[in-house]
């Protein structure tokens, strides 16, 4: 019995129903299974949406009444980074599984929104140092975290929308954050503002601790998480 010629067994394969062509390709890597499922992404996504609109409402407002001119220029950027975000956010949950954006836009719970609240809260021209400090020492940090988890533990087949939508977040937070800092070192200067700042910063975190992060407890992943979410099946994108 004559072989096959070694030039036509690459097309048998390749045609013969019998021998499917495999879904990935060789050198295609990627896992398919995440740890969330459709309603866990949804419902992180909604929280990530609440918080961008209200960080874009805090910096637009204390535009108007910061008095330092470089702080102010910064503030004014940085809200419409946040309002992009929102936007992105809101173009996410339909492909998810809720054409009624709104109805899912929330914090992940009361005490959320009292953090929120908080970081608000400093309205008087003199105390921009307090205003930074919840923007870029605490809140930001804690929205780099909780989007750098959900990039890393989210399924990269299923679930690509949401990571190109957090690499592009994430290089804005990461800048913004960076600027902000370097804004407080400026403004720091004396130990009276030093005590201000770290005081502030405590506020603050306090708070945000009780909120579990910038969507509620396991913002940035829980032990028992994997195993809760696997009965739920996997994000589609």
């Amino acid at each position: 019995m004559t072989s096959q010629p070694q030039s036509t067994r690459g097309i048998d394969r390749v045609t013969e129903p019998s021998q499917p062509r495999p879904a990935f390709a060789p050198w295609d890597r990627r896992e398919l299974p995440g740890l969330f499922g459709v309603v866990e992404t949804a419902r992180r996504v909604g929280n990530y949406k609440w918080i961008e609109m209200r960080l874009f409402e805090v910096l637009g407002g204390w535009v108007a009444t910061v008095p330092e001119l470089d702080v102010k220029l910064v503030l004014g950027r940085h809200c419409y980074h946040h309002a992009w975000h929102a936007e992105l956010w809101n173009k996410r949950l339909p492909e998810l599984r809720e054409m009624n954006t709104e109805r899912l836009t929330e914090p992940p719970n009361e005490e959320m929104v009292a953090f929120s609240d908080a970081v608000r809260e400093p309205e008087a021209p003199e105390l921009t140092i307090e205003k930074l400090v919840g923007v870029y020492r605490v809140l930001i940090p804690r929205k780099i975290a909780a989007y750098t988890f959900h990039l890393n533990a989210t399924s990269r087949i299923t679930d690509a929308p949401t990571m190109r939508s957090l690499r592009f977040i994430l290089q804005d937070e990461f800048d913004d954050w960076r600027e902000g800092e370097m804004l407080l070192q400026s403004l720091i200067t004396s130990p009276e503002e030093v005590e201000r700042a770290a005081n502030r910063q405590r506020e603050l975190e306090q708070l945000i601790v009780a909120a579990g992060g910038i969507t509620g407890p396991g913002s940035i992943g829980t032990g028992e998480e994997a195993g809760a979410e696997a009965s739920e099946g996997v994000a589609v994108g």
